[in-house]
């Protein structure tokens, strides 16, 4: 080697490992699925297995093929978890649950749940505040149309429609055209980029399940999903079950807004810890016996 190649080879750096020598996520899939078509589960081997991806690449390929079979009801905020406007209510009620909540956009109803009359979207109402004419306002003025989808729907179609449409949330309604839920773009997007299951994840499958003594007491797991007939099935109690089909809505009804982790809530001799949730739904709840 002469010494100006042999300098020109000493001065010249490996690739780096992380900048720009390195092929990018979509580049490393390119070529590891060039020739023959894959099927779907040797996509999902290839994801569980290549060692170029991390921990949150995988999981976000996951997500990827997981959207194009997950159906809407899978994944949408139930009906008695749904955050609502009363269009008879006032300003300040309505500017209270704005704040309360940390939601951009309400289902605006009428007379019940099933009578949506459109969408609020908080910027809309809160150009008003601190103004003289605030007082008079009308709600219904400043309601945007609500986007409408059958609980079937899948999720990339409708991640499809979102982008195409602006719409940040639909409503979801059931085989019988009632309100089933509400879906919006942020929901579909963790499904994506969400977290990766763990331990806790998969003993969540259960609605109910005994989770040791808390305080010299029985303890249990509750997903807000239970339904109340199932939860007084399990139990041998009598909650009402009329109006709200889960527990996680029961929870909402009795404290009168969507509750944060760790609050407590007694009724119907129980008490109701809430040991899972977000600003849009309640997941997961630890429950005991009392004495009222």
């Amino acid at each position: 080697m002469t010494e100006t190649c042999y300098t020109k080879a000493m001065n010249e750096k490996p690739p780096s490992t992380s900048g720009p020598g390195t092929p990018g996520l979509v580049a490393r899939i390119t070529r590891a699925f060039k020739g023959e078509p894959w099927s779907r589960d040797e996509i999902q081997t290839f994801i569980r297995t290549e060692i170029d991806l991390d921990a949150e690449e995988k999981s976000m390929l996951a997500g990827v093929l997981d959207v194009s079979e997950t159906q809407v009801r899978e994944v949408m905020v139930p009906r008695s978890q749904m955050v609502v406007i009363d269009i008879e209510q006032e300003f300040d009620e309505i500017l209270a649950l704005i704040v309360e909540s940390g939601h951009s956009r309400f289902p605006v109803i009428g007379e019940d749940r099933d009578e949506v009359l459109g969408v609020l979207l908080a910027k809309d109402l809160l150009r008003y505040f601190g103004t003289d004419v605030a007082k008079e306002v009308t709600i219904r003025k400043l309601l945007r149309p609500a986007s409408v989808i059958p609980e079937s729907k899948r999720l990339n179609a409708l991640l499809k429609e979102f982008r195409a449409s602006h719409n940040h949330m639909a409503i979801v309604v059931d085989e019988y055209g009632g309100v089933a839920g509400l879906l919006t773009i942020e929901d579909v997007l963790e499904e994506i980029v969400g977290e990766i299951d763990d331990e806790h994840d998969q003993e969540e499958a259960e609605f109910i399940r005994p989770d040791g003594d808390r305080n010299g007491k029985p303890s249990f797991a509750v997903r807000a999903l239970t339904r109340v007939e199932d939860f007084n099935e399990y139990f041998g109690c009598e909650l009402e079950d009329e109006e709200y089909d889960t527990v996680g809505g029961l929870v909402m009804h009795e404290l009168g807004r969507l509750p944060r982790r760790g609050e407590k809530i007694h009724f119907g001799g129980f008490e109701f810890a809430v040991v899972k949730a977000d600003k849009r739904r309640i997941d997961a709840l630890q429950v005991q016996r009392r004495k009222d």
